[in-house]
């Protein structure tokens, strides 16, 4: 058997039955204490309790819905990568980002671009005036990458 997993934050161990807790979620958000209770084999008190945990520890971040995006015509999907000549810049394209509808995701980046975002747009046309609308934040150097397909896409998962 694996030993526990140690969160400092909150002197939290998580054993095997917490990690089939977690599992069992990520595979669907809405599973009742009833049916992880049967799947895991404690009595519903006992679920609740660890779920309680689970969540008050910061291990459970939020219960969420997956949504298609090209059932919302979001039919083109892509990744920018982008650099900044100067810190107010990334300050303005950072603050543009969160207002930004299609932009679904924004991570700092090592090498030579300083960020990466992740976008779902109707159509190319719509693509193109999103990367002017970044250039106009002052993105000095800016590759768009069009995704083909999904290969692996999976939540962070216990070992």
């Amino acid at each position: 058997m694996a030993s526990p997993y140690y969160i400092e934050s909150g002197d939290f161990y998580m054993d095997k039955i917490d990690k089939m807790i977690i599992n069992m979620l990520q595979e669907n958000a809405r599973a009742t204490i009833s049916d992880i209770s049967n799947k895991v084999s404690l009595t519903l008190p006992a679920v609740s309790e660890r779920l309680k945990k689970l969540e008050a520890s910061g291990i459970i971040k939020q219960y969420t819905a997956i949504i298609n995006p090209v059932h919302m015509n979001k039919n083109i999907e892509a990744l920018i990568m982008l650099s900044f000549d100067s810190i107010q810049q990334e300050e303005e394209f950072k603050a543009y980002a969160n207002t930004e509808v299609d932009i679904q995701g924004c991570v700092m980046i090592s090498g030579i671009f300083n960020y990466c975002i992740k976008v779902f747009t109707e159509n190319t046309e719509s693509l193109d005036s999103l990367v002017e609308r970044i250039k106009e934040k002052g993105a000095s150097r800016v590759d768009v990458s069009i995704v083909l397909s999904d290969v692996l896409g999976k939540p962070f998962q216990l070992a």
